[in-house]
């Protein structure tokens, strides 16, 4: 778990300084995967039609309901490695 953990971090990182900007899709993809890994399954009210923004990210979180925090991990660490090129 420690070495998941520490290429996790290494991930987050990498994400961070990828040469292009992935599409909304897959910056969502990545933010539902983090908060997945580091707070577990969402929680609270879906935002309103007002937060759109909002709306796409708590729903994109949503779906990873039941993921375990160590496949969220996986699931990003090989994401950003396929971003990575």
């Amino acid at each position: 778990m420690a070495d998941l953990k520490q290429t996790f971090e290494e991930a987050v990182a990498a994400s961070k300084q990828l040469d292009e900007r992935p599409d909304n899709a897959t910056m969502l993809k990545l933010y539902s995967l983090y908060k997945q890994a580091t707070e577990g399954d969402v929680d609270g009210k879906r935002p309103g039609m007002t937060d759109m923004v909002g709306r796409f990210k708590w729903d994109a979180w949503s779906e990873l309901k039941g993921v375990s925090a160590e496949d969220a991990m996986q699931r990003y660490i090989d994401l950003v490695e396929d971003l990575k090129g």
